[in-house]
């Protein structure tokens, strides 16, 4: 495609000075984002305060067919024209900019906060909220269904188990679903606030925090921008090694996910089966880096300090990983086998690929609507670059077809693995950082278990995080859950929120 002069093109991984982004006329922007790029996916957009007390807006877009990212921007004042009622992706983004900065999207269909926190910006509110005020007036202005027989049924924040907070309120006739409005935001912890002046030797602690069982996910995205800001060229050793650590982490949570799948239509065996498989796969991880969970595998530069792959190590994960994937096949093919699993999973919570579309799905349940998208694919990075990854997908976008795609996604990630470990490169595995380049824009993907992690960054002039932003998978797709829950017995809930299996903190920036 010819490059656009609204759109500046940023490979991912790259960056670029933050003048030459480009700053369009709000009709101008609006545009670009809806119409410059046929077929394209909004991936991020957000708020930067900018001169004269004005708000720069920042988009991300995904160029369908390119190897590169699509970035422009604008700037508004108290309001401007929704950007939703022209792209649906963007509805979201859209009620975060209004709550972080007090600029209000007219023509918004549906203008709530979304964590309910005070603007950033003081005296700046876009529901002309008092200081008095409480925090949430807003938040709990719910969608109603009027009707005969129709009836409300409230779940949550706390949930009857181990899980995080996350309101459901669901509009009902009988049994079937009319509506489920999802209202999170009960997690939130401030992190993105909490990354700006930086990066310090707090920073990367935090980013493995944002979501506890994405670890390796987004401490490789934060490296990502972090590599491409200070001119760090990762050794392939690192890169390798960064590869193995994604793909384990995606191993052991589809596999934990298969097994829950089974335990909520109460199929046991395979329950049983994926929960001491998905252990098994932790300590895969353990045993590479010392923890479970992938803390301090990844760093800028490659991987962390004192952690690299020894011959041992190497040898005992190319024999115990073909003995876990053949099992859990095993324990997949005990649920395709069994009647009732199939019963349960076939035809419920489907989410269609055109809603996926202008939903701006992303990760497995996209794939699992038929849309082939896939970071690791799509716009690879170091090891993926030369060992391409097939995408998995299925067409019929219901729990089985989510169930599928993971299934599938643990036999490339097994295959990628040991192929890499077979040919794994010789040499340091990391090199140090230098400084961060000052008033530059980057920009960085990864496909992690869940979808595609966008960390993007701008720096000030001393090379320090002006504005940090960070997109998790759920922040797309919880909406997909919703629309997913139409026209579904409200008692199918708990088996379609599992088969999309999203982070609430991962949401709650």
């Amino acid at each position: 495609m010819t490059a656009l002069p609204s759109l500046a093109r940023v490979p991912n991984g790259g960056t670029t000075p933050l003048g030459d982004v480009p700053r369009l006329k709000i009709d101008a922007f609006r545009e670009a984002i809806a119409g410059g790029i046929p077929g394209g996916r909004l991936v991020s957009l957000f708020g930067m305060p900018e001169r004269h007390d004005r708000l720069r807006l920042i988009a991300v877009l995904a160029p369908p067919g390119e190897r590169a990212l699509a970035v422009t921007s604008t700037e508004v004042e108290e309001r401007y024209p929704a950007l939703t009622v022209l792209l649906p992706q963007a509805h979201l983004f859209e009620r975060e900019i209004a709550e972080q900065w007090g600029v209000r999207p007219e023509g918004h269909p549906w203008l709530k906060p979304v964590r309910y926190h005070r603007s950033y910006r003081p005296g700046r509110d876009a529901w002309n909220r008092r200081e008095s005020d409480p925090l949430i007036p807003g938040f709990t202005d719910f969608f109603e269904v009027a009707g005969e027989e129709v009836h409300e049924v409230g779940v949550g924040p706390v949930h009857a188990g181990v899980i995080e907070p996350g309101h459901f309120r669901f509009q009902c006739h009988g049994e079937r679903v009319i509506h489920l409005e999802i209202a999170l935001g009960y997690q939130h912890r401030g992190v993105e606030r909490s990354l700006e002046g930086g990066p310090d030797k707090r920073t990367i602690h935090r980013i493995e925090t944002i979501a506890g069982d994405t670890a390796v996910g987004h401490a490789l995205a934060h490296s990502q921008l972090i590599e491409a800001l200070s001119g760090t060229e990762v050794p392939p050793r690192g890169q390798a090694i960064r590869s193995v650590a994604l793909e384990l982490e995606r191993l052991a949570n589809h596999a934990g996910d298969l097994g829950a799948l089974s335990g909520d239509v109460g199929y046991l065996p395979a329950a049983s089966f994926c929960g001491r498989l998905r252990g098994d796969l932790l300590n895969l991880t353990l045993l590479a880096c010392g923890s479970r969970m992938g803390l301090g595998w990844v760093r800028p530069g490659g991987i962390g300090f004192g952690i690299d792959f020894e011959p041992e190590t190497q040898r005992r994960i190319s024999y115990s990983l073909p003995l876990a994937i053949s099992d859990l096949e095993r324990s997949f093919g005990l649920m395709r086998a069994n009647s009732t699993v199939r019963a349960r999973f076939e035809e419920t919570g489907a989410l269609p690929r055109v809603t996926c579309e202008e939903l701006g799905i992303v990760g497995v349940a996209a794939r699992a609507s038929g849309l082939e998208r896939d970071v690791r694919r799509d716009l690879p990075l170091g090891r993926y670059v030369e060992a391409p990854i097939a995408c998995a997908t299925w067409s019929s976008g219901d729990v089985f077809a989510r169930a599928r795609v993971r299934w599938e996604e643990c036999a490339i990630s097994s295959a990628h693995i040991l192929e890499t470990l077979r040919s794994l490169p010789r040499g340091v595995s990391r090199r140090e950082p230098g400084p961060l380049e000052p008033s530059s824009f980057a920009v960085s993907l990864v496909e992690g278990w869940r979808g595609e992690i966008c960390h993007t960054a701008v720096t000030d002039e001393r090379g320090r995080f002006r504005r940090y932003k960070i997109v998790d998978p759920s922040f797309h797709n919880w909406m997909g859950l919703a629309m997913a829950m139409r026209d579904q017995p409200i008692s199918d809930f708990p088996l379609c929120n599992k088969s999309f299996n999203l982070s609430y903190s991962g949401h709650d920036l």
